[in-house]
């Protein structure tokens, strides 16, 4: 996952977490808008999330975040 992608998956992921609780959950598309304006990207976080790790489609996004910090 490009550097830039995790960047933005962490902040999200913290926002998530900061404004609903450690036991918030979320899915890949949680890091875009609602249109599919870079669909290359969303197939990276897509082939990281579903193909690389195997993650149900939603999940804790404390996992999330120490999965992406430690270079998962």
């Amino acid at each position: 996952m490009r550097q830039s992608l995790r960047t933005k998956a962490i902040g999200i992921c913290n926002d998530k977490i900061a404004k609903k609780g450690e036991a918030v959950g979320l899915s890949f598309y949680a890091f875009f808008a609602n249109r599919n304006d870079d669909p290359e990207l969303l197939m990276e976080a897509a082939e990281w999330w579903i193909r690389t790790h195997e993650l149900d489609h939603f999940e804790k996004a404390t996992k999330i975040r120490d999965m992406i910090r430690a270079g998962a």
